[in-house]
Parts: C-alpha cells; structure tokens; sequence
C-alpha cells in the first residue's frame, strides 16, 4: 500500500528549494554541527560513536577526520558544497579517483532515485553542478574523494526537497534485470563481515557484450547502499582495462566488502555504445528478516527514477 505525504523543507545552503539535515546524528572531529530535521527544532550533533570512524562504512559520517562535507548557497537548479579541511578552510588540493577529483552520489532514502555526477570544483573550494535532486522527498548526497596527500573520504549529508511524495516499495530480489535493452545477470553471494566477488555479466537480444568501454577507469562501476541507513559500501572492481587480464565483457568482477546481514541496493554502471547505463538490483544478504521492513528515517520518496542530467541518468562507482 502506497502512503502519499507532504514534505515540508528549509531553504538552507542550497538556493530556496533544499532543505538540509546534517549527519545522523553522530559528527566526529570539528566542533559539534547543529543538526536539523524536517518539521523539528534543531538539535546539536554529538561526536559520541561506537568506534573509529575508519571502523564504520563509509557515507554515515558529515564530518570525519577534520573534513566536514558543507552544502552551500547556490543558483536554482544547482546543487553547491564544500569541503571544509582540519583548519576549517575550503579544501582546494584533491587526488584524482577514478578519473576525477569528485564523485557525487546522490540516493532518495527509498532508494528508487539514484545518480552519480562529477561537479566542477571553483577556485574558491566550491564544488558546483547541476542539481542532480530531482522529485521530492529526502536524499542522501554522498561526496567521494581523496584530499591531496590523504586517505580516501565518503562523506554524507541529508537533503530534502520539499513537495508531494508517494510511499514506494523497494523492488524484490532478482539476479536478472534490463536497462535500455541490455540484460544484466547477477552472480555471487556476498557474506556478512567478509569481501566478497559479485559477478554482473551484460548481453543484448541474448548475444554477450564484449566489447565494453572504460568508464572511470574500469570496464564497469557499482555503487551498494545498505537499506534503512544507507552506509556507502566499498564496492572494488577486480582488475582495470589494459593490464592484459581484464576483458571488456561480458562479466564484470567486483570485490564487496558487506558489514552485516541486511537488504542492500546495488548500482552498477557500464559503458556501451557511446552511452553510460545503469542496472539495478536488490540483494537480501544473510539471514532473511522475519519482521517488518526496516523505515528509513524520514519521509520516503517516490516517482519515476530520474533520467538525463550533468553527466549521465543513474549512474554509480564503488571505490574506497
């Protein structure tokens, strides 16, 4: 049964149509960030967890070891950051990952909405693009990157867009699925608390691709996000283009590193015929719940997955 809401959404940081809610509730490292929540007061985030944070998956986290992922005024249409260093400055020094210094993830929490955009980063430590939000409901907007020097970073943020939503379901588990014509099969089972390989394998009209494109860097990129919190799941491709093992296709070999036992969305994109695609699985690992389906905080979102955008419709990488 579908429940339609109405979400309501604070103008902060980005222009007058977003409204943000920092963390969840656990900030470590710079001083305490107030975190608000849609139709509440503000409350001040603690930086009590229960372990290291290099500990937890990645994406949990709006602050961690001194870098604080800050949304910012923008133009309508744009979605604005920044990413504020130990000295409370704008970092401006990144690491190529992947082919690019940024990778901006955004989910809607019922995980229907999905996509992956590269923003452009401006002199002043801004990173902007065109606002890959789409619909209303809440989000979770993930910023993947290495400062210069350092360790790779996920860090995440709560987004809301105000409006009419539609409580949707998430999709049942299958290992098959079709996006634009293209089969994609899914093989492998991963096993809490171990890493894993996930095999996709891609075919059109029942003839293998093998002739796959590198994007990013890789024959293929997923992206898995645990259902309910949304952790960013370390998510390795087994092998790169050109190192004289790898084949364009038609499987595709991951390595994922899955924390616990739970109900997980998979993401992968792939690169054929001049044009970036995005498969969609839902995958129960371990145990089956017996009980209700967890809730995601917040209102969930529906609609239509979004199409088109700054870079490509629903696209996602997976990396440390």
């Amino acid at each position: 049964m579908r429940t339609v809401t109405r979400l309501a959404g604070f103008a902060v940081g980005l222009a007058a149509v977003f409204g943000v809610t920092y963390g969840i509730g656990r900030v470590v490292d710079p001083a305490p960030v107030t975190e608000s929540r849609p139709g509440g007061a503000a409350t001040p985030a603690t930086d009590e967890r229960d372990g290291p944070a290099d500990l937890l998956p990645g994406g949990l986290l709006v602050s961690e070891r001194g870098y604080t992922l800050e949304p910012v005024d923008a133009r309508p249409g744009e979605f604005a950051f920044r990413i504020a260093g130990p000295d409370g400055r704008p970092v401006i020094g990144y690491d190529v990952a992947h082919d690019k210094k940024m990778h901006l993830i955004v989910a809607r929490r019922d995980l229907a909405g999905f996509r992956h955009v590269h923003p452009d980063l401006t002199p002043d430590g801004t990173w902007r693009v065109d606002t890959p939000l789409t619909g209303p409901g809440q989000w979770r907007a993930f910023a993947d990157f290495t400062p210069t020097g350092g360790e790779p970073l996920t860090l995440g943020v709560d987004v809301t867009v105000p409006g009419e939503l539609t409580e949707r379901p998430l999709p049942a588990p299958a290992t098959s699925t079709t996006v634009d014509g293209y089969t994609v099969t899914l093989s492998g089972a991963p096993q809490p608390g171990h890493t894993s390989p996930l095999t996709l394998t891609v075919s059109r009209d029942g003839q293998p691709i093998t002739d796959l494109e590198p994007y990013l860097g890789a024959y293929g990129h997923l992206v898995a996000l645990r259902r309910g919190d949304l952790a960013y799941l370390h998510v390795h491709p087994d092998g790169t283009p050109g190192d004289g093992r790898t084949r364009p296709g038609p499987a595709v070999t991951f390595l994922a590193e899955v924390p616990s036992a739970g109900t997980y969305r998979l993401y992968l994109d792939f690169l054929h015929g001049g044009r970036v695609h995005t498969a969609e699985f839902t995958v129960v690992v371990g145990a089956a719940p017996t009980g209700p389906a967890p809730t995601p905080s917040g209102p969930t979102p529906s609609g239509p997955a979004p199409t088109g955008g700054a870079e490509h419709g629903a696209p996602g990488h997976g990396h440390n």
